[in-house]
């Protein structure tokens, strides 16, 4: 049995999703105020309904009962309801999930964590550090993403390809390896019994680096209108980051400064290793665009 915190969110709903179709016992935790529609269509799908969350422990004991495995994919970043923070669920929210998980003998542990800028310390960052430590202890598999091009390049980031407008961190010349949230969900049910996942972190990302420019170029040339383009200054960013007063502010400035500096990386062995064919930009483009691929 596969337990899956985070279910309704982006990724975590994903993770339903394939592991379902690969036949795998699925339990998904959800919450009393979880979107009906969302859960509905985890139902659909044949997973399992726990009612818990990450801030009432106990109720975390009992989901992890009978689970073998545990995907955490939940963060307070892009969907939040009462009382949720980083503070209260990717801090000490996710530690209550690994403790849980340890008292009842999990034997494993995927986490979703990211790719961190060096030389920058946010509350996010910390939370996620945190929980990579605490579960260094079990049979782990942590997955570092890089920038998600469905949230990053998209309108409400201020990527607005509709509108043919783009707001960019810094000089927007750096490369990103851009990764889909749905190849991330692939990396996490593929660890799940792949054993070369296994006591591992793995840095994840696009199968192409391009800076914000080039993205930009790219949708030019596939939308075929030109983009207006906004640059937010790096000093601007870092005037943002120091003057923030909570930590989502601040943990989203830390991000927007690392998107400046830049996230490339190599992703040909770790596609090769486990068998992946990683979306890329261009392609995505295409979808958002209504633009069939080429032949």
């Amino acid at each position: 049995m596969v337990l899956v915190v985070g279910a309704t969110g982006l990724v975590g709903s994903e993770v339903c999703r394939k592991l379902a179709v690969r036949g795998e016992k699925v339990r998904a935790l959800v919450r009393t105020t979880s979107a009906k529609d969302k859960t509905e269509d985890l139902r659909s799908h044949g997973v399992e309904l726990v009612v818990g969350d990450l801030k009432d422990p106990s109720s975390l004991v009992a989901a992890c009962r009978g689970v073998d495995t545990v995907i955490s994919t939940a963060s307070s970043t892009l969907s939040r309801q009462a009382g949720d923070s980083i503070e209260s669920v990717d801090a000490t929210g996710q530690m209550n999930l690994v403790k849980a998980a340890k008292a009842t003998n999990v034997q494993r542990f995927i986490f979703v964590s990211f790719r961190r800028a060096p030389g920058l310390s946010f509350p996010l960052g910390e939370a996620k550090r945190a929980v990579e430590e605490a579960i260094a202890t079990m049979n782990f598999t942590v997955i570092q993403a890089s920038y998600f091009m469905e949230v990053w390049l998209g309108p409400e980031l201020g990527f607005d390809y509709a509108g043919a407008k783009a707001r960019i961190c810094g000089p927007g010349t750096a490369p990103i390896s851009w990764v889909s949230f749905a190849d991330v969900a692939e990396m996490c049910v593929v660890a799940v019994r792949h054993p070369e996942a296994a006591r591992r972190t793995i840095a994840f990302g696009g199968p192409q680096a391009l800076s914000s420019l080039e993205a930009v170029v790219l949708f030019e040339k596939i939308g075929g209108k030109p983009f207006t383009v906004e640059h937010i200054p790096v000093e601007a960013l870092r005037a943002q980051f120091e003057a923030a007063t909570d930590s989502m502010q601040r943990s989203f400035a830390a991000l927007m400064l690392g998107s400046a500096n830049g996230d490339a990386m190599d992703m040909t062995q770790i596609a090769d290793e486990f068998s992946m064919r990683l979306a890329s930009v261009e392609g995505y483009a295409r979808s958002v665009l209504g633009k069939p691929a080429t032949a």
